[in-house]
């Protein structure tokens, strides 16, 4: 089978590999849509694993079923999730199964940018789902992220009428925009540095959009009868935009940090003006088996519009140019891959 075998993100190479030979309890899925992430381009953490097969958000068909698995059978259409938790760990008992040490091990084999991946039994029983039958596999291929920003938002407590900053406008950020919005949020204020992504923002429900050069926290309160916001969403890695969260956040307020930084970067932490503001800091990664239900049922519902957000569709052997667009970050939201052509 072919497979779109990641050196780094000028070098993508189209493949020939072996079709993965599946265990009893396992299932052979063909892919049918792979969305490429922003963290797929994080060349500073991705190279150094290189050379292997990226892709976490996929959809696709059960086309081979283990003789011990008997909650699915071939032709069913499924999303799978390739992290899942133990469910009985220190962590998971407490509701943090982002940080389960069987989660962050788990995967698909090889990754979704191929024909064809091998869904090991603990994903078959803890990270496989039918997609409705209205759902698209593309629609599908949005599930692992907006699982990610559904448990953002939960953790961060947004409520209705509350005022959202939301730094960044990748698909990240749009995806966060989208769901303030469906959830009832009162203004939704959206940064960028580039005018496509400030155009997008707005398209997906921000009321206003703001480019990151200007003055943001001035800028938010102009637009905010003088106040910050509640909820802070940091959807970029700029240190810059880490801090002028500080800045931008009111009184009683919320900043979730969505986006992770480069290992050892530091900012500076105004202990002092948080504190004495009652400012809460806190951060997301990865989305809990409650957040994959929920946004399976956000884009069955049509609630979270993500067909709008897809820019480019390639076939596996546009998957070197689906790279470069989305390192670029420039006049593409959302690249996806169809494995099958």
């Amino acid at each position: 089978m072919r497979v779109a075998m990641y050196y780094n993100n000028r070098d993508v190479r189209i493949e020939d590999v072996p079709v993965p030979k599946i265990g009893n309890g396992e299932l052979l899925v063909r892919i049918e849509a792979s969305g490429i992430c922003g963290s797929d381009v994080m060349e500073w953490y991705r190279a150094k694993k290189a050379p292997r097969v990226l892709g976490h958000e996929i959809a696709g068909v059960i086309t081979e079923v283990g003789s011990e698995v008997k909650r699915f059978k071939k032709g069913d259409r499924v999303f799978v999730s390739h992290h899942v938790p133990c469910n009985t760990c220190k962590y998971c008992l407490n509701g943090h199964f982002s940080v389960c040490d069987t989660l962050r091990s788990t995967n698909f084999d090889p990754g979704g940018f191929s024909e064809y991946v091998r869904v090991p039994q603990i994903n078959v029983d803890r990270g496989t789902y039918l997609l409705p039958e209205s759902m698209s596999f593309e629609e599908g291929a949005f599930i692992e992220p907006l699982a990610c920003v559904v448990r953002g938002q939960r953790i961060a407590g947004l409520q209705p009428g509350q005022t959202v900053l939301v730094t960044g406008s990748g698909i990240s950020g749009l995806l966060h925009i989208n769901l303030a919005k469906a959830l009832g949020a009162g203004r939704i204020i959206a940064t960028d540095i580039v005018d496509y992504r400030l155009d997008a923002a707005k398209r997906f429900g921000a009321d206003t959009a703001i480019n990151a050069r200007e003055d943001i926290p001035a800028r938010v309160r102009n637009v905010n009868n003088g106040l910050g916001a509640d909820l802070v969403i940091v959807s970029t890695a700029a240190t810059r935009a880490i801090e002028q969260s500080f800045k931008c956040v009111d009184r009683g307020g919320m900043i979730l940090l969505f986006a992770p930084t480069e290992p050892g970067v530091t900012v500076p932490y105004p202990i002092w003006e948080l504190w004495c503001d009652g400012v809460t800091i806190t951060h997301s990664y990865a989305g809990s088996p409650i957040d994959i239900t929920r946004a399976i049922e956000l884009i069955r519902s049509k609630r979270v519009n993500v067909v709008d957000m897809i820019t480019h569709r390639f076939g596996l052997g546009e998957a070197p140019l689906g790279f470069q667009l989305v390192a670029q970050a420039k006049d593409s939201i959302k690249i996806i891959i169809e494995p099958q052509r």
